[in-house]
């Protein structure tokens, strides 16, 4: 005879809303945390957290202002070389460099980064 095991308890790919989700990620990324504590205490594989992490942190990174740290750098009365008028340097990650001058229009200049962003 043929034995047939039936599964009633619960279901085999669980649905997390994303407070629980968001529960779990401040668990496992706080101050003196241990994702893999986290993951046993939840019951969650420590591969989801960090996909989990990974997936907010792009849309954190997608809804947020682009904003860096500036830095000023040559003479304080001076320019940037080009007849004394002050100008913006950017360094892109990418090795690309723009420069700005202080004239340009605020549209053009956005335009320009959004561009090269």
């Amino acid at each position: 005879m043929a034995q047939a095991i039936l599964l009633t308890g619960q279901e085999r790919r669980r649905r997390w809303s994303p407070d629980d989700r968001l529960e779990i990620l401040e668990a496992a990324f706080g101050p003196g945390a241990n994702v893999s504590e986290v993951a046993r205490r939840f019951d969650v594989s420590t591969g989801l957290i960090y996909t989990w992490r990974r997936q907010a942190l792009a849309v954190a990174v997608k809804n947020s202002p682009a904003f860096v740290p500036a830095t000023v750098s040559g003479a304080a009365g001076g320019g940037g070389g080009d007849g004394g008028s002050a100008t913006i340097v950017l360094d892109f990650a990418n090795g690309t460099k723009v420069k700005i001058a202080s004239s340009a229009p605020c549209d053009l200049a956005a335009a320009v980064i959004r561009a090269l962003k």
